[in-house]
């Protein structure tokens, strides 16, 4: 895998820094992080559409605002 200096530079910042055991466990954690980052954003996406619905269907759902 090839990265930018500058990149590499801070993963070996961090690992000397001790919050991480090496560049790869590094790596490994920044795509995990990532990953879960994504899943959060598709589950946003989901309640906003879901509250979307719920303003057609207020019988049925209640909108993400009206929930404190």
């Amino acid at each position: 895998m090839r990265l930018p200096e500058d990149l590499v530079a801070e993963i070996d910042r961090r690992v000397e820094a001790g919050e991480f055991k090496n560049r790869s466990d590094a790596i490994k954690t920044i795509i995990i992080l990532y990953k879960e980052r994504e899943k959060t954003r598709e589950f946003l996406r989901m309640l906003r559409t879901r509250s979307d619905e719920a303003k057609e269907k207020p019988e049925e759902l209640v909108p993400l605002e009206e929930i404190s």
